[in-house]
């Protein structure tokens, strides 16, 4: 993770101070369980508590000593000894490190995800926000990034809203599968800790003891977790390209708040760029790149091997910190969206009325024209005004055709090029989406 793109709060779960203080709870509340279970003496988990309660872990003197050892854990177990005194011979009794990696990293996990829960929380607020100031702004739909049939803006916001509501439910899913402990000693088998300590370490740390860990906890529970933030990566730069493409000089119909004094390039004073939705669809390739790195870390050798350790020192952090970063920019970019509804009709009326040609085809089959005959005489009409550039009016080709007003007069044709019939479920649409008991499924 890089400062550039990380907020504090973020980073603070994935710091060193926070690692080596929940490795200090990990060993404390299971030195407290295993002298309620007459493991170690009473007084000996008080010490553990009171001494290393108020410490504040030395990093640098922790780094000093795994560059001796070449272990982390026991680099923290000898300076927690350093503090703790005596006592400290009962830390860490039938653990092993896994223990405290595995448990640890999960404590983590679960925090980052109830941070990126609230951010989806603040974006879907946006969201609906904008959609139900929109909800009657009509503009074209575009297939193929071709004009298709209208639409409205609140549509395209409400059609986010849905997703990124799948997205939160994913990821609370996620977070309840990763919110596991494991405390089983070596190669699992609690044949020095007994079971207790686990359900006691995993109630403290609001985790669920691991049915079986092996020595460590099953990386699929992992390979999930990020496949989640992988999906919501996806929908937050489907979104970003959205804008992107709307904010284009010849469709500007949506566009990034652009502030006072901000400059768009330094050749071109002109400038006024999407540089937030290009950013965030860079983030989205990066939190995506982690995914495949998680599941590979699945097929570990036997009981356990750490060629999951490096890969995951990387990802868990910059995954997390790279999504809580880019989901806020998304929801500042939402909330600032600049709206151009003049400059939607404008581009809804590009193409001289074509957009209405689905409604002239279905009217003709229903006053009695052959399919074939009736998409034949309909496109004919749509590629004069197609290849005149819009300039020439469907309608009024159409009024025209003889092949055409055989079938309708000019009044019905005319009711054909009605935008409320584009609209007219759009209430309906909204109170599947926002309205109560809505199932955005």
């Amino acid at each position: 993770m890089i400062p550039r793109y990380s907020r504090p709060e973020m980073a603070a779960i994935w710091s060193p101070e926070t690692k080596f203080r929940i490795w200090f709870e990990i060993e404390a509340h299971a030195a407290s369980k295993m002298a309620e279970l007459g493991i170690i003496p009473r007084a000996a988990a008080e010490t553990i508590w009171e001494k290393g309660g108020k410490a504040t872990f030395d990093v640098a003197r922790i780094e000093e000593i795994e560059r001796e050892v070449k272990h982390d854990v026991i680099a923290f177990l000898t300076h927690l000894a350093e503090i703790v005194g005596p006592e400290a011979r009962f830390v860490h009794q039938g653990m092993t490190s896994s223990d405290i990696l595995d448990t640890c990293f999960n404590v983590q996990l679960t925090r980052a995800a109830d941070l990126l829960d609230a951010d989806l929380a603040a974006l879907l607020a946006a969201l609906e926000r904008r959609a139900r100031e929109h909800k009657h702004t009509v503009c074209i739909g575009r297939s193929h990034g071709i004009h298709a049939e209208p639409t409205t803006f609140g549509l395209k916001l409400a059609s986010s809203y849905a997703e990124f509501a799948r997205a939160r439910a994913r990821l609370k899913a996620a977070r309840a599968e990763i919110a596991t402990c494991a405390i089983s000693g070596a190669v699992g088998t609690f044949a020095n800790v007994p079971p207790e300590v686990e359900a006691y370490v995993a109630e403290q740390l609001g985790l669920r003891p691991e049915p079986i860990s092996t020595q460590v906890i099953p990386r699929d529970r992992h390979a999930m977790f990020f496949a989640s933030l992988a999906v919501i990566a996806s929908s937050m730069e489907r979104l970003a390209i959205e804008i992107r493409h709307l904010q284009r000089t010849e469709v500007l119909e949506a566009e990034e708040y652009f502030s006072p004094g901000q400059k768009g390039s330094s050749a071109m004073p002109h400038k006024r760029n999407p540089i937030l939705t290009e950013n965030l669809t860079g983030l989205a390739r990066m939190v995506r790149a982690y995914a495949l790195p998680a599941m590979e870390n699945v097929a570990l050798w036997h009981e356990r091997d750490i060629s999951h350790s490096s890969v995951e020192r990387m990802i868990g952090p910059d995954a997390t910190v790279t999504l809580d970063f880019a989901l806020a920019r998304l929801t500042g970019v939402i909330d600032k969206l600049v709206v151009y509804p003049e400059r939607m009709r404008a581009n809804l009326d590009r193409l001289g009325g074509l957009i209405h040609s689905q409604r002239v085809l279905l009217a003709l089959t229903q006053a009695g024209v052959a399919r074939e005959d009736a998409y034949r005489i309909v496109q004919r009409n749509a590629m004069k005004v197609w290849e005149s550039d819009g300039k020439v009016d469907f309608l009024s080709l159409l009024k025209t055709d003889p092949d055409v007003t055989k079938a309708l007069d000019g009044k019905a044709l005319e009711a054909l090029f009605d935008l409320a019939h584009h609209t007219r479920y759009v209430d309906a649409i909204f109170a599947r989406v926002f309205g109560e008991g809505a199932d955005c499924r």
